[in-house]
């Protein structure tokens, strides 16, 4: 395999695509692509398989939306590209990618996901569309009902790859690529590569190119780090503190380890008289989108989420990421802290370390290659705690 380490000196007016994309890329504020956009998008253009390695914050998404929609132009009317994501979410702002590039164009974008009712997306899939966004159940559920084939298809996207192995969804992804065309271009997307991501790699590319952000698990370099030692009774506490003192900390996001968890630091924030919503699998769709647009849209200052909420949301400004709770997972800790800082803007990531959290933070800095810096509150220290 060929790998591409990705930098980037380039504009969008160097990367070959249509004018009717440069225009909406141009629209939207943008004038150069980050590195895995400019090395991803001419291999993508040349009709190679890709595996993107990069860290959440990177703007892949783009890296495959602008050579989809460059390469679907002025073809005919039926589902010639596959996007299949993990969660809800992620096919919701994947949609909004086509939507916001393939503004002058007339290719449809459909997305397809559970929680909500079937009848609008098996409406939607057969009055025809050239791009399909989907959840891999969901997508199931519509292929049974023959809403949907993929005789014609030309491109498969894997979009966060390791996520959607990570939920179980192997059996699902074997299930739908039998029934996609062979020959075919595939690209996968994911945020690290352990031995199952390459071997569906191995799977399902044909000599793919390696295009590579950094290195493998590595955290934003956008984003500062501290770590807050604390005892566990007075976590809640140190999060008001700072949210009350701290005006910077306008647009946060908060990673609880459990729903019951999230819920309770909910009622503490809005106790408090703080502005804030939460997201977790117990919440309808309509409360999750409800609550994702609140925050979106500054009428929430503070949004409450479980590990639903560490990939694939991207939303623009976030201030800052607090690790209520340290993840289990050191790799999680990345992908929470990519929902700030990124698109080469700043951010910070705060995790609150009660002392049997300590081992757990000790295995996130050797993945970060790096001590994360203590920082110690008169009232809330558990006492020394070494680096």
């Amino acid at each position: 395999m060929e790998t591409i380490i990705a930098e980037s000196g380039l504009t969008f007016d160097d990367l070959d695509l249509a004018p009717e994309l440069l225009q909406a890329v141009h629209e939207a504020g943008y004038e150069r692509p980050t590195p895995i956009q400019a090395e991803a998008i001419p291999v993508a253009l040349k009709g190679r398989d890709i595996i993107g390695l990069a860290q959440t914050g990177t703007g892949k998404t783009a890296a495959f939306t602008l050579p989809i929609l460059n390469q679907l132009l002025g073809g005919p009317r039926r589902v010639r590209a596959l996007i299949l994501t993990p969660t809800r979410e992620l096919a919701a702002q994947v949609r909004e990618s086509f939507r916001k590039y393939g503004v002058h164009t007339d290719l449809r974008a459909v997305e397809v996901f559970g929680g909500v009712a079937l009848g609008p997306q098996e409406k939607a899939l057969r009055l025809g569309v050239d791009i399909v966004i989907a959840t891999p159940g969901r997508l199931i559920d519509h292929m049974e009902r023959q809403n949907v084939v993929f005789d014609d298809l030309e491109i498969l996207v894997l979009d966060e790859a390791d996520r959607m192995l990570d939920m179980g969804f192997a059996p699902q992804i074997n299930r739908i690529v039998r029934e996609v065309p062979p020959y075919r271009q595939t690209l996968l997307f994911s945020a690290t590569m352990p031995a199952e991501v390459e071997a569906l790699a191995r799977k399902y590319l044909r000599k793919p190119v390696v295009v590579q952000v950094g290195r493998r698990s590595q955290a934003a370099h956008t984003v500062t780090h501290a770590v807050y030692p604390v005892s566990r009774q007075r976590k809640t506490a140190l999060l008001l503190e700072l949210l009350t003192r701290d005006q910077v900390l306008d647009s946060v996001l908060v990673f609880a380890r459990t729903k019951g968890g999230a819920d309770r630091i909910l009622r503490e924030l809005h106790g408090a008289g703080i502005s804030a919503a939460v997201m977790h699998g117990d919440r309808s769709q309509a409360e999750r989108m409800q609550a994702l647009a609140d925050f979106k849209a500054g009428a929430i200052n503070v949004l409450v989420a479980t590990d639903i909420a560490q990939r694939g949301l991207d939303i623009a400004g976030i201030s800052h990421v607090v690790n209520y709770d340290v993840p289990q997972e050191a790799e999680d800790y990345v992908h929470r802290i990519g929902r700030t800082g990124r698109a080469a803007a700043t951010g910070d990531a705060f995790t609150f370390m009660s002392p049997d959290e300590i081992a757990m933070v000790r295995s996130i800095e050797r993945l970060l290659g790096q001590p994360i810096p203590r920082i110690s509150l008169v009232g809330y220290d558990f006492g020394s705690v070494g680096s």
